[in-house]
């Protein structure tokens, strides 16, 4: 097990009064300026450049104004926590950002605790200063989404789970059992990580010698508890998340090739690889190894590498989301120092924390960099390109010109249409895919008593709201996004109150998700 170098001992080849040599002394502030980094710059970056939230944030805004348990595609925390953001704050351009990073850099902290029960301070800081080398951790951090939501339970359940099964005291497994719950919240997917966790507990046998106490069994009490209300939930809706993991699958496995999700795994962790190459860490070292338990190899393995080697294979012969691999290399850095950590040295510690820092503002910056030229000069339309204000407004004046109440409901082209109530100050309820199956805050009622704001792009009507547009008048009007690229149209049509011949499809609608 490693040991820091104690206070007022100077580290070799380093000055012992220096800036440098405090941080090592001190792992805690350097973890804490590198949090503090992380946060700062993939704040502002997104913050300062995109005009709108990524699409997947702006639905969990729209869905979090609904306060539901559970939507046809996933469990609704992310929902809650952007709206929470929004109460808290009043904005929508920088909340969600923060929020992002806030996970992640609990992450880190959680990872660094895990890893310090198994391999000392010193590896512990060594392996969150590989993190953020992991594309993971920084480009797509700015879209707060279930995958991110899911991150820091993860890196929790890891820990709890360990200090649980190697003997702690009856809190680890209540607080294991309540994080294990409120993780189902955040995605169903962190299911996968509780059946490797849980065979790791019955193929253990110091873990497994526990569930002869009471604690395992009350943490597991405590689970089924948090947990029983997205069960009903579930079968209250028809399990339509499992429908949508359907469809969603066929519509991969369609246009994705075969070696597609394993090819973004790679690229992503391919910052890692080069990280690793300067830390110095593979070279060959005289020096004895220093021993790390079996069971602590077999462990951070197991639980580390096995959920995302189990998707990569599952990806050969199903549809995977490239992002579902986002909260399964937490433990990658700790995986590589417990087999090479015997080989950290101070100068080894030193790259990785330069590699960690420029990783950080070398990527947001680029990020900021091409995202700007992208939508200003290249005048490529993408969903945080879109002037997000100015379409509120313009659907909010639409909308009082025609009717004397608060705008209540939008729909028709779903992204546009939620983009066009996320600023709009009646807080508008989204009539997701105009199907009440998708959108059960939406009632035939509702409709009839408030009416709807019907937003899609372009002058032509689509097709599948010709049905409900019909002989209303459109409003046409062309908003400005680019310095380079022509005005983007949006139309709208109001569908006033008293409106009683509505095409509302209840069940025949299909779905084929994108995202």
């Amino acid at each position: 097990m490693d040991r820091w170098v104690p206070a007022g001992l100077p580290a070799a080849g380093s000055d012992s009064s220096s800036a440098w040599s405090s941080l090592l002394r001190h792992p805690w502030r350097l973890l804490a300026l590198l949090c503090l980094a992380q946060i700062v710059c993939w704040t502002l970056a997104p913050a300062l450049i995109n005009p709108a939230p990524p699409g997947d944030v702006v639905e969990g805004f729209m869905w979090g104004r609904e306060w539901v348990l559970l939507t046809y595609k996933h469990p609704q925390l992310p929902g809650w926590l952007l709206e929470t953001s929004h109460l808290l704050t009043g904005s929508f351009r920088w909340p969600q950002y923060l929020l992002s990073q806030l996970t992640i850099s609990t992450t880190f902290v959680l990872v660094y605790l895990l890893a310090r029960d198994m391999l000392g301070p010193r590896r512990a800081l060594a392996a969150v200063l590989f993190m953020p080398s992991i594309y993971f951790f920084g480009w797509p951090a700015v879209q707060f989404n279930h995958d991110y939501a899911q991150m820091p339970f993860w890196a929790a359940i890891c820990w709890l789970l360990w200090r649980a099964g190697r003997g702690g005291g009856p809190g680890w497994w209540l607080a294991l059992g309540l994080v294990s719950g409120v993780g189902l919240y955040a995605k169903f997917s962190t299911g996968l990580l509780l059946a490797f966790g849980a065979l790791w507990l019955l193929a253990d046998a110091r873990a497994r010698s526990r569930l002869a106490t009471p604690w395992p069994w009350l943490g597991l009490a405590i689970f089924l508890a948090v947990a029983a209300p997205l069960a009903i939930e579930l079968y209250r809706i028809d399990f339509l998340p499992l429908t949508y993991f359907a469809d969603r699958d066929q519509w991969v496995s369609a246009h994705r090739a075969r070696l597609y999700y394993i090819g973004v795994q790679m690229a992503g962790l391919a910052g890692f690889f080069v990280v690793l190459a300067i830390s110095g860490l593979l070279r060959r070292s005289p020096a004895p190894e220093a021993p790390v338990e079996r069971g602590i190899l077999v462990y951070l393995v197991w639980m580390g590498l096995g959920p995302a080697i189990l998707i990569m294979v599952a990806s050969l012969f199903t549809g995977t989301g490239e992002a579902w691999g986002a909260p399964m290399y937490n433990l990658v850095g700790v995986v590589v120092l417990a087999f090479f950590g015997h080989r950290l040295g101070v100068a080894e510690m030193r790259k990785l924390v330069v590699c960690a820092f420029v990783c950080i503002v070398a990527v947001s910056s680029a990020y900021a960099a091409l995202r700007w030229t992208g939508c200003n000069l290249k005048g490529r339309m993408d969903a945080v390109c879109w002037p997000a204000r100015p379409i509120s407004q313009e659907a909010e004046a639409v909308w009082r010109a025609a009717v004397p109440g608060r705008l209540d409901i939008v729909g028709g082209d779903t992204n546009l249409a939620m983009l066009a109530g996320l600023n709009a100050y009646d807080k508008p309820s989204i009539f997701t895919d105009l199907n009440m199956r998708f959108a059960p805050w939406i009632t035939r009622q509702r409709l009839y008593d408030h009416g709807m704001l019907m937003i899609w792009s372009g002058r032509e009507v689509p097709p599948q709201l010709r049905a409900w547009v019909g002989d209303l008048p459109v409003k046409t009007v062309p908003f400005n996004w680019s310095l380079k690229a022509a005005p983007v149209l949006v139309s709208f049509a109001v569908i006033p109150p008293g409106t009683r011949h509505l095409p509302v499809a209840l069940d025949s609608q299909t779905r084929h998700p994108r995202d």
